[in-house]
């Protein structure tokens, strides 16, 4: 039986530090091992963007004309995503996050004859739903994209329903999870640890964000806070953004000696393997990609039960989950994980084999590559 042949996919997504840039990223690399020719168009290189054989990026350049009080982004992508769609005959157009992704696409689309169409794969992150699609202003446009969208995907069934709940679609949604493929750590973990400036009895508890308001900070600095005075331990954020607007509140929580922060980290599998607890405590999430990075190398969380998340980590068995906002309790649940290293071990064993049987490489890519085929037709 012959092979089917390799797809040309075009993927769009926001380069910025962030879950569905990140998983934007790694879903193009790992299509492109498997003989895919991946096109990636956004304004910027995304973060972690793969090289290496067929894959390519595309640049949209947005002007600022005087004309507009603020840049247009949404015109020049959907000019990009057309050239680009033509010029290499895509045959799918993978957006990631609806606003302004999937508008674009549907304009993109438009312009071009019939039968230079790709299809068009919209897959939902968070807030795109969430946040913006309560906002009138937002709301139609996002459900007229998704109505025209060929495939709809999201990755929990938490924003499925709150999708359904939301914008009213109709049409079916598939749950397809975020993955995570750790890449081998170019560093020891004692290294790491020496270079974070821990000393051998101290912990490493370990926050990765793009610390947006719904990530809540000043809820994960109050839950460091109550373990200051009962443990040793570093608090590390691998930030997304500035960590400057927190500075204040570091002082006065006197934080001071427990907190390392580092911007924009790339090689974050040296910083998964020298953690012992890693730390959330966002106010909402759709899934929570970091909780899953840990848990593929084996270290358990400890975060609030929010959106997503129980989806990912499951309480007691491979992480410690408590109500949001409870920041007594959890703070009372890291330390336990602290002051208990068997049963910290066997979580983490736990939430590895979780993360390869349930978000690896193997088994989310092929669901992805059969929607590809099943809406191309092929």
């Amino acid at each position: 039986m012959t092979a089917p042949r390799p797809l040309k996919i075009g993927i769009t997504c926001y380069p910025s530090v962030g879950g569905s840039g990140i998983l934007a990223s790694e879903l193009g690399e790992e299509l492109a091992q498997r003989g895919h020719e991946i096109h990636f168009i956004s304004y910027e290189q995304p973060f972690r963007l793969p090289t290496g054989p067929r894959v390519f990026f595309h640049p949209v350049v947005v002007n600022s004309y005087d004309l507009f009080k603020y840049p247009d982004y949404t015109l020049p992508l959907s000019v990009k995503m057309s050239e680009v769609s033509r010029d290499y005959a895509l045959d799918v157009l993978h957006v990631h996050y609806a606003v302004p992704h999937a508008t674009a696409a549907f304009l993109a689309c438009s312009m071009l004859p019939a039968n230079q169409r790709p299809k068009v794969i919209t897959t939902l992150h968070g807030t795109d739903t969430t946040l913006l699609g309560r906002d009138p202003g937002y709301g139609p446009a996002i459900r007229h994209a998704l109505e025209h969208s060929d495939g709809i995907t999201t990755v929990s069934e938490f924003m499925r329903q709150e999708t359904v709940r939301l914008l009213g679609i109709k049409r079916p949604i598939e749950v397809i999870h975020n993955f995570f493929e750790p890449h081998p750590a170019t560093r020891a973990r004692a290294e790491v640890r020496r270079e974070l400036g821990l000393a051998d009895d101290e912990a490493l508890l370990l926050h990765l964000s793009n610390l947006r308001a719904l990530k809540r900070i000043d809820l994960l600095l109050e839950t460091v806070s109550r373990l200051r005075d009962h443990a040793r331990f570093k608090l590390v954020v691998l930030a997304g953004d500035s960590f400057t607007p927190f500075v204040e509140k570091v002082q006065q929580l006197g934080l001071e000696n427990h907190l390392v922060v580092r911007e924009r980290v790339s090689d974050i599998e040296n910083y998964l393997q020298a953690a012992d607890v890693g730390l959330f405590t966002s106010e909402t999430e759709s899934f929570c990609l970091s909780i899953l990075e840990l848990m593929s190398v084996g270290c358990p969380s400890a975060a609030f039960a929010v959106g997503g998340i129980p989806e990912v980590t499951v309480t007691n068995e491979t992480g410690l989950l408590v109500p949001f906002g409870d920041t007594t309790a959890l703070a009372e649940s890291i330390r336990g994980l602290l002051n208990d290293p068997p049963r910290r071990a066997a979580l983490g064993t736990a939430a590895r084999q979780r993360a390869r049987d349930h978000f690896s490489a193997a088994a989310i890519i092929p669901r992805y590559e059969a929607l590809y085929r099943q809406v191309c037709g092929k």
